[in-house]
C-alpha cells in the first residue's frame, strides 16, 4: 500500500486543477484517472469552452471574476495561452438579460445593452429579436490544452499522475481513505478528493451517499459549423429562448461550436453510445439556419459530452470526513476550473466550503 497526503480521483478539469494546487502547496499527491490522457468520455474534453462573467446570479459572476487571474497565473507558469477574451453576447428573454445586467453591475463588470438592430449590425453573422447585452469580458477557454497543462504542471511540481487506472473504489475510514486501483497498488491518503463527474454515484458507493443530491447524467450534443467569413471574429454567445437555451463560440481550427443547453438524453456514464442523434443534429441545423446566418448550416464535425447536473444546477464542493467531493458542475463549470481547484484544495486542508449553496446535506 502506497501512502500519500491526498489522493485525487478523476483527472478532468477540476481534479487536475486540484492536484496542481495541492502540489504547489507542497503536498504529496497522487492524481488517478480511469481513462487514458486526453480521452473524450467525460465532461472536460473539447477544443474550447465559454469563459464569461455574464451570469444571472452574482455568486457565479463573482466566482468567474475570481477565476480569471488564476487562469493568468497558470498561463504565466506554463507559458501557454489558455483563455482568450473575444467579447460575447447574451440575448433573448428580457428577464434573463435583465438579471445578467444586474449581476454584472453587482460585481463591477462591464455590460452594454444593445438594441437588436444595433447588435445585428455589430455582429452581422447573428440574428437578434429581443433583449441583448454585450460583455467585453467574455471569451473562450482552450479546454483540452488547459487540462493537459494542469496535469503537466501538477506532475512537474511533484504529483504522481496515473492515467488508465481503471474503475477505482474508495473505502473511507474515520481518519483516512483507502483507494483501490485495479491491477495496481492500493493508496492510503489522509484525504481523497473525488472529481469524477458522471461516475460520482458508483465511485461514492451509491445514489445519495454522503449527502449527495440526486444527480442527472445527460449526453449533450454539439456541432461545429464553418463561418461564411473566415476573417471575422465570432463572439461567444448564449441565447435564452422560449423553452430551450442555445450557446456557441468559435473554436480555433474547428469553426463555431453550437449546442443546446441541458437538452440531452439521460444516460449512465458507462452506457452512452457516443452516437450523433440525427434528430438532435437536425434541430441544431434548424437553429443555425434561423439565428446564425453567418454560418454555413452544414455541420462538419459533431461530438457528445456528459453533463452531471444537480436539481439546482449548483456545484457540489464540500467535505465530509476524509472525503472531499467536487461533483457535479452541472454543465457550466469549466470556466471556473482554477478557482474550483483552489476551493477543493482548501477543503482537503480543512478550510470550509465558501458558499452554502455548494454544501452537502450531511455536512
Amino acid at each position: 500500500m502506497q501512502r500519500v497526503d491526498v489522493a485525487v480521483v478523476g483527472a478532468g478539469a477540476m481534479g487536475s486543477a486540484t492536484a496542481w494546487w495541492l502540489a504547489r502547496r507542497g503536498h504529496d499527491v497522487v492524481l488517478l484517472e480511469r481513462f487514458e490522457q486526453g480521452h473524450c468520455n467525460g465532461s472536460s474534453h473539447g477544443g474550447a469552452r465559454i469563459f464569461r462573467f455574464a451570469y444571472e446570479e452574482p455568486d457565479y459572476a463573482r466566482l468567474a471574476v475570481e477565476a480569471l487571474p488564476l487562469w493568468r497565473e497558470l498561463e504565466d507558469e506554463s507559458g501557454r495561452t489558455l483563455v482568450e477574451i473575444t467579447g460575447g453576447v447574451d440575448h433573448g428573454r428580457p428577464e434573463a438579460v435583465d438579471r445578467i445586467v444586474a449581476s454584472l453591475a453587482a460585481v463591477g463588470a462591464s455590460a452594454e445593452r444593445l438594441h437588436p438592430d444595433a447588435a445585428a449590425e455589430r455582429f452581422p453573422g447573428m440574428r437578434f429579436d429581443r433583449a441583448v447585452v454585450y460583455s467585453p469580458d467574455t471569451g473562450r477557454c482552450l479546454a483540452d490544452l488547459a487540462v493537459r497543462t494542469l496535469q503537466e504542471r501538477a506532475g512537474a511540481l511533484g504529483a504522481q499522475v496515473r492515467f488508465s487506472a481503471g474503475a477505482v473504489s474508495i473505502d473511507p475510514h474515520e481518519d483516512h481513505v483507502v483507494v483501490h486501483v485495479p491491477d495496481d497498488d492500493e493508496w492510503r491518503a489522509r484525504v481523497a478528493v473525488v472529481t469524477v463527474g458522471g461516475w460520482a454515484e458508483p465511485v461514492l458507493g451509491g445514489s445519495r451517499k454522503h449527502g449527495m443530491p440526486p444527480l442527472l447524467v445527460t449526453e449533450e450534443l454539439i456541432s461545429h459549423f464553418t463561418p461564411r467569413d473566415p476573417n471575422r471574429e465570432w463572439p461567444s454567445f448564449i441565447h435564452y429562448g422560449d423553452g430551450t437555451d442555445a450557446y456557441g463560440l468559435r473554436t480555433p481550427g474547428e469553426g463555431v461550436k453550437v449546442g443546446g443547453h441541458h437538452e440531452g438524453k439521460v444516460v449512465g456514464a458507462d452506457d452512452r453510445t457516443f452516437a450523433l442523434d440525427p434528430e438532435r443534429v437536425a434541430r441544431t441545423v434548424a437553429y443555425v439556419e434561423t439565428w446564425l446566418p453567418g454560418l454555413d448550416p452544414t455541420p462538419h464535425h459533431g461530438a457528445t459530452c456528459l453533463y452531471t447536473t444537480t436539481p439546482t444546477q449548483d456545484f457540489v464542493l464540500d467535505r465530509i470526513g476524509p472525503l472531499v467531493i467536487g461533483s457535479a458542475c452541472s454543465g457550466h463549470g469549466f470556466k471556473f476550473t482554477p478557482v474550483v481547484g483552489r476551493i477543493l484544495a482548501d477543503l482537503a486542508e480543512g478550510v470550509p466550503t465558501p458558499l452554502p449553496r455548494f454544501r452537502l446535506t450531511d455536512s
